[in-house]
């Protein structure tokens, strides 16, 4: 009798595959976007940096002028006690908050908002920055990380600078119960075994007498759970020719 895949475990969304929220020191976001802010500057400290073992990055903890307190993920050359600003009249230095519209062409950023005000989605993870790289009427052009260019809405807030802990990956991790313990921080899928490497109940790729899929890697997003493994309703397969 067969069994779900842990595709199909995993779907299902149980407690078993959701990641430990107690792992994650902070909601790291941006303070919310204020009249203050909107036409002036608003001054902030860094009070303490934190290790959050839930993600790649370290936070960095501000405290503002007027007593509030945010956490956001640190800037790379930033240090406990340093003065950053938020607003539309912030200077364009490292840790500064400030909209799209209002930075230069060619500065590198990161923690972008997709929308104005949530706080920042894109751009997060160590040692990763974005660069503005042109303007149109009603929106800034940005290349991210990946190399695509995305269009902003121009009062879209980003963080100065580029996200600390690059070179994280520089090191290998040389034994599995490493790589083990640093997946189940977040609850990554590891250890990840091949399909073809399975037995015929176990993977529709699995069994056969060499390891090979024997039929399309392709499958259609209609496809229903089980099915649905390899390349899941893919525009192209192959080796791009140039």
């Amino acid at each position: 009798m067969g069994k779900n895949l842990i595709c199909q475990r995993r779907g299902k969304g149980s407690t078993t595959f959701k990641a430990p929220s107690h792992r994650f020191k902070a909601d790291a976001k941006l303070r919310p976007f204020d009249k203050i802010q909107k036409n002036s500057v608003v001054r902030a400290r860094v009070v303490d940096l934190v290790d959050d073992p839930g993600r790649t990055a370290p936070l960095m903890e501000l405290k503002f002028e007027d007593g509030y307190r945010c956490v956001v993920p640190a800037c790379k050359g930033i240090k406990v006690g340093d003065v950053v600003e938020y607003g539309t009249l912030a200077s364009i230095d490292i840790g500064n908050a400030l909209p799209l519209a209002n930075i230069p062409e060619g500065t590198f950023i990161y923690n972008i908002e997709l929308k104005p005000g949530d706080g920042g989605k894109l751009v997060r993870a160590s040692g990763t920055y974005a660069r503005v790289v042109a303007r149109e009427e009603g929106k800034v052009m940005v290349q991210l990380p990946s190399g695509i260019i995305k269009a902003f809405h121009p009062m879209c807030r980003a963080i100065i600078g580029s996200v600390a802990g690059a070179g994280r990956t520089d090191k290998p991790f040389v034994k599995a119960g490493k790589k083990y313990h640093a997946m189940k921080a977040r609850n990554k899928y590891y250890p990840k075994v091949r399909g073809v490497a399975m037995n015929p109940v176990d993977h529709p790729f699995g069994g056969g007498s060499h390891q090979h899929p024997g039929k399309p890697t392709t499958v259609p997003r209609s496809a229903p759970p089980g099915r649905k493994v390899g390349y899941i309703s893919a525009r192209r397969t192959g080796r791009r020719k140039k």
